[in-house]
């Protein structure tokens, strides 16, 4: 079952939330997910991600991650294998895979690597230093505007 949510109570009071509001409202409709290959989602700093996807039997040239704008896409393709023996269980997955996933203004790939079978993709959360909170100084009679930026942000 389905719940719609209606933020329109939400426009009246907000300014500039379209987009989350737009994508709180596109995964409520979207289908289920592909829960393959499993991954996990952390936050290691303040402004630091990482996923990890366990892609055990892929290798780096069989994975492409991709970014644009705020989607991060990470899809695999593997290689027909010439198959030199009869399997009696196949149990490693080796199927293609999509997985996208929605970043935050300001999100970026910082780095990926490929050990062990997992694929770890470091994401960095760079706020260009005029979108920092700034103090903004009131000017009285024809005195000087001056507008500082706050370092402590």
């Amino acid at each position: 079952m389905r719940t719609a949510f209606d933020f329109s109570p939400l426009y009246r009071s907000t300014v500039g939330f379209d987009r989350l509001f737009d994508l709180i409202d596109q995964t409520a409709r979207q289908e289920a997910s592909p829960h393959w290959p499993p991954y996990n989602v952390e936050k290691v700093g303040d402004d630091q991600y990482r996923i990890t996807m366990a892609v055990a039997g892929f290798s780096p040239d069989e994975i492409e991650i991709t970014q644009k704008e705020n989607v991060l896409l990470v899809a695999g393709h593997k290689r027909p294998e010439q198959e030199n023996g009869q399997f009696l269980h196949r149990g490693i997955a080796t199927r293609a895979f999509k997985q996208s996933f929605s970043l935050a203004d300001y999100v970026k790939v910082q780095e990926a690597h490929l050990e062990n079978g997992l694929l770890t993709v470091d994401l960095v959360r760079e706020v260009p230093e005029e979108m920092k909170p700034r103090r903004i100084e009131i000017a009285t009679g024809g005195g000087p505007k001056t507008i500082e930026h706050d370092k402590a942000a």
